[in-house]
């Protein structure tokens, strides 16, 4: 039963906040990225790229949700929630590495970001050995 609730926790943390980070890009760009102090501007083709991303994330965070309702994705589920925000954080590492350090809201969103990895990898270990 400790399994399950670990696994519970992953998936909803996870999907929970990739679909409000997805939402927010895909939805309201400009005011997400403002809190960052970065700013968009006009640019259509940046507006379609950003987005895109934003979509993509949204619907990683909806199949994370479902493995919280259909048994058979929670494995599927758990393994996109941890490769997702492990992408996350290590791909801001590299930015840092090559761009220098950014705004410190994006430093604590990736050590959020690593954080979920973190949850969702240990859930993932948990689940593996309990199946």
């Amino acid at each position: 039963m400790k399994n399950a609730k670990l696994v519970k926790l992953a998936l909803s943390l996870s999907g929970v906040t990739a679909i409000a980070i997805g939402g927010a890009i895909l939805f309201v760009p400009a005011a997400f990225y403002a809190t960052y102090g970065i700013e968009l501007g006009s640019d259509a083709n940046l507006g379609s790229d950003i987005r895109a991303s934003g979509g993509a994330l949204l619907t990683t965070g909806l199949l994370m949700l479902a493995g919280l309702v259909v048994p058979r994705f929670t494995f599927a589920s758990i393994v996109i929630a941890a490769a997702v925000f492990l992408s996350y954080g290590l791909s801001r590492l590299a930015g840092v590495a090559m761009d220098g350090w950014p705004d410190s809201g994006l430093i604590w969103a990736g050590a959020f970001e690593f954080a979920i990895a973190a949850v969702s990898l240990l859930a993932l270990s948990r689940y593996r050995t309990t199946t």
